[in-house]
């Protein structure tokens, strides 16, 4: 029979425990690879999104601009601007950079003042959407190279045949409003709150820019943060004062959304960032407490709102903020039914 020592038995051990630790730490870091690959993969998706419905509002400016007999130049100027948004649009990810540097280049040479303001505002925001897309990707990139690269991790060969992931370049010029050079007169940070009932409804209000009041949307629940306030408490303050309902702050799930708008609205553009909480309520019918002056001219109604009643707003020409909020109302309900806050991603 074959006996060990103790001073034997405790190194097998030791080495066995060295070994269940080094296997514990590879499969994690194996694990955090992939949801970092997987964060690189979606991020580059949004990215591409981003690229791509910018490509589909120069196709816009170029055909608001394409008029050979008011002006030669500005038509020449269009078939160059739709040239490369035809080829952003076609172009594979080798030389996905260098269209689309040209394109920020043409796009940057159009005179904005013979544009519509809402068209302006659309480039604007499809500029401002590229290049935070570009920033959250290329973190994503530098987050998983930053591992990948680490030399136990390539001589175990934890990140497996997953490709690399790669950084994307593009000009971000110092004029406000991306490359469009428009002035932005307001920036500001937003919170606001998916309010659902006992009936999975969501309340929206419904409301106009003062100066196009024919035109109405509709939008969640919230508004700008004050100086030392944090978003929850700008959230149930908002809350309170557009409906009358005093909700917790604690009782907010999120922020769940992050969303970056440029718009023009009572004469200015606004770049707003916008944070968005879910939270379940009792059914109550809604009755401002303290709106401001150019909220008691903008805001004109609300209401419990089911996925399709924002179909068919939209359907009517009543555009509903966020965009395709009847597709995200499952997550969110999700999230104010849940326990604890959902990890924020980026919405349109």
């Amino acid at each position: 029979m074959i006996t060990f020592s103790a001073t034997t038995v405790l190194v097998l051990a030791l080495i066995a425990a060295v070994i269940v630790a080094l296997g514990i730490w590879a499969y994690s870091t194996a694990n955090r690879l992939d949801r970092l690959h997987v964060r690189s993969d979606q991020s580059w998706q949004a990215l591409d999104a981003a690229l791509g419905r910018r490509a589909v509002v120069a196709r816009s400016v170029a055909a608001a601009i394409a008029d050979p007999v008011a002006d030669p130049a500005l038509a020449d100027q269009a078939k160059v601007l739709a040239h490369l948004a035809d080829r952003a649009e076609r172009a594979g990810r080798a030389d996905r950079e260098t269209v689309e540097n040209r394109l920020s280049a043409a796009l940057s040479t159009i005179d904005i003042e013979k544009l519509r303001p809402q068209m302006v505002a659309e480039l604007a925001d499809a500029e401002a959407r590229v290049l935070i897309a570009r920033r959250f990707h290329n973190d994503a990139v530098r987050d998983t190279l930053a591992l990948r690269t680490r030399r136990s991790v390539r001589i175990l060969h934890l990140g497996g045949t997953a490709p690399l992931p790669t950084y994307f370049e593009i000009t971000e010029r110092a004029t406000p409003a991306a490359s469009t050079g428009l002035t932005v007169d307001t920036t500001r940070t937003t919170a606001r709150i998916v309010l659902f009932d006992e009936e999975g409804r969501t309340l929206l209000m419904r409301g106009n820019d003062p100066t196009t009041p024919d035109v109405s949307f509709w939008f969640t629940v919230g508004g700008g943060v004050d100086p030392e306030e944090t978003l929850r408490e700008a959230a149930v303050r908002e809350l309170y004062e557009e409906t009358g309902y005093q909700a917790d702050p604690e009782s907010l799930r999120g922020p769940i959304w992050r969303r970056v708008a440029v718009f023009p609205f009572d004469g200015d553009l606004i770049r707003s960032e916008e944070l968005f909480f879910a939270l379940r309520v009792p059914a109550y019918e809604p009755q401002a407490t303290n709106l401001t002056a150019i909220e008691r001219r903008s805001i004109t109604g609300n209401k419990w709102c089911t996925a399709a009643d924002i179909v068919a707003f939209d359907r009517a020409g009543e555009t509903v903020y966020p965009y395709n909020l009847d597709q995200l109302l499952p997550e969110a309900a999700a999230a104010a039914d849940s326990a604890t806050d959902p990890e924020v991603r980026s919405i349109r």
